[in-house]
């Protein structure tokens, strides 16, 4: 797919790495960055990630395909206000983790001719910022979209495209069956990660080894970015943690009486589903 220019607005780690990915892929010919943080677009234009750096958010309004890789509660605004002074044709998407509240806050707000088509690649990792960029992050992982009701065809298949020329996958969602899956799969581990770290004694620390770091991992995200996704997704991942604690409802019952047989049965349901996932 061939895109004349790029527009991405927030150049941190799934920014950057998009951004990496076109450039080294060939995908567009023209990559503009779009970030509020002096040094953040000093260090993209120093090596060559981009082609020009703005602070000014309307300056993405002249590319083809404008992507928002900011936190979810201001990727509705953006779009929005920066839609105004784009031309017919302009496709706009996002990467954030939730894409119903995005999709209802776009909604009927742009100009005629410019779509708004949501996007979430599952990628990323708790570090954050350009320095943990890669050409790479997206290869072979998998990008749900979202096209809210009335997508035409030719936004959908555009971008699709886009995001097959960087080498992930693509699965089309409804945007609410997103959210509903992404809290069970995403924004409940990462709240889980939370509360487990969060209730470390810090005598206890010099006693943590490889489990207690895998378990907490994602604990180390970025704390502002990860309350705009529950908040956004606030519902589903309420449902989600009612069934996790019917789950450890379940393992404190089997604890509590000593079932030896209750507390095999109920890890072994747990490695299973982890050894059948392919990951």
């Amino acid at each position: 797919m061939g895109i004349n220019t790029l527009a991405i607005v927030g150049v941190g780690l799934i920014g950057g790495s998009i951004a990496l990915a076109a450039r080294r892929r060939g995908v567009a010919t023209r990559i503009i960055g779009i970030d509020r943080q002096a040094e953040t677009r000093t260090r993209a234009l120093r090596d060559g990630i981009i082609d020009d750096a703005h602070a000014d958010l309307t300056a993405a309004a002249y590319a083809d395909l404008i992507l928002f890789c900011t936190p979810v509660d201001g990727i509705a605004a953006q779009a929005v206000e920066v839609s105004a002074h784009c031309r017919p044709s302009t496709l706009l998407s996002d990467t954030g983790s939730t894409k119903a509240a995005i999709l209802r806050d776009v909604n009927g707000r742009l100009p005629s001719g410019v779509e708004f088509v949501g996007s979430h690649p599952l990628a990323g990792s708790e570090k954050h910022g350009l320095a943990h960029a890669s050409a790479h992050l997206l290869e072979g992982r998998l990008v749900i979209v979202t096209p809210p009701p009335g997508t035409t065809d030719n936004a959908l298949s555009r971008i699709c495209a886009f995001w097959r020329s960087l080498g992930a996958r693509v699965q089309v969602m409804d945007a609410d069956e997103h959210d509903r899956a992404l809290a069970l799969t995403s924004h409940l581990p990462h709240l889980l990660s939370a509360a487990l770290a969060g209730i470390l004694p810090p005598e206890w620390y010099d006693l943590t080894a490889t489990g207690f770091r895998d378990t907490t991992r994602l604990a180390a995200g970025q704390p502002d970015l990860w309350s705009a996704i529950f908040r956004t997704n606030q519902t589903h991942l309420l449902t989600a943690l009612d069934r996790f604690e019917e789950q450890l409802r379940c393992f404190r019952e089997a604890l509590h009486q000593g079932d030896r047989a209750a507390l095999e049965s109920l890890l072994q349901q747990g490695k299973k589903v982890r050894d059948d996932l392919c990951l």
